[in-house]
């Protein structure tokens, strides 16, 4: 389980390994159980990937920068601040407008195909109330 592996554990985002699947996107992800927390750093530049979730929700949260996200087929101007539901099923895709962009995404429940971003997990097993 998830959560037992975050009891007691304070982490920072720095403290959690980035993922660069493509040039231009860097993400790490926080998750327990229930929710999953992925945050992303997108370059200007980067390939855009429209795509779907079909069996779960999607919050937005931009942090920091300007972008368009595309919500099938709808523009919506996000800056820092800006939420938005991206909710199942619907095609999406964000495009950062004239600089980098921090954003958090929320997914309820946790995204299966980014498990493999909670492998730092695992290391430290046992350090209880370790901290950065």
């Amino acid at each position: 389980m998830l959560n037992e592996r975050l009891y007691g554990r304070v982490l920072t985002w720095d403290d959690i390994p980035a993922e660069s699947p493509r040039p231009g996107v860097r993400r790490r992800a926080y998750s327990t159980d229930q929710v999953m927390l992925v945050l992303n750093e997108l370059q200007p530049d980067m390939q855009l990937r429209p795509h779907t979730h079909d069996d779960m929700d999607q919050l937005v949260c931009v942090l920091s920068g300007r972008a368009l996200l595309y919500v099938d087929g709808v523009a919506h101007e996000m800056g820092p601040g800006s939420l938005l539901l991206v909710p199942a099923r619907a095609e999406h895709y964000i495009q950062p407008l004239d600089g980098p962009v921090l954003n958090l995404d929320i997914f309820v429940p946790p995204r299966r195909d980014y498990l493999h971003l909670l492998s730092y997990l695992d290391e430290g097993e046992g350090q209880e109330g370790a901290s950065p």
